[in-house]
């Protein structure tokens, strides 16, 4: 037996937003259901399942190209873990050198902030650091 649901209802049960449904579907990654008479879609519990495996791949930091080489995998239905893995491989490092950088910044930030730390020095650091041209 089937379960039907409306996108309300879809939403409602993985935990998102209507409107997320339907840009899903927009970006292809969710595919376009028929309508019924009324022109209301209608949802599976496959349609739920692969809303969830999207959202919660989004939750990893996987930008949508990423979970869309996913989904074609699993769409695909003969794929290897290996294939899964190396697509997991190169977001971890994409992953990696966001923190590095982030660590980079919070490194500049905490010089700066403590800098300006008792406030009464006329010219302040900070600003003036965001004046500074950018280095490439």
């Amino acid at each position: 037996m089937h379960s039907r649901y409306s996108i309300g209802d879809l939403a409602k049960r993985v935990g998102c937003n209507h409107e997320t449904v339907r840009y899903y579907e927009r970006r292809g990654i969710m595919p376009e259901l028929a309508r019924t008479a009324g022109g209301h879609r209608v949802y599976e519990n496959r349609d739920m399942s692969r809303l969830s495996f999207i959202l919660r791949a989004r939750e990893m930091g996987f930008p949508l190209a990423s979970v869309q080489e996913l989904l074609t995998l699993v769409d695909r239905g003969d794929y290897s873990c290996g294939e899964a893995q190396g697509i997991a491989a190169v977001h971890l490092e994409n992953l990696r050198k966001k923190l590095a950088d982030l660590q980079r910044l919070e490194e500049t930030l905490v010089g700066l902030v403590n800098i300006c730390r008792n406030g009464t020095k006329p010219d302040c650091a900070f600003i003036q650091e965001l004046f500074r041209p950018r280095t490439p």
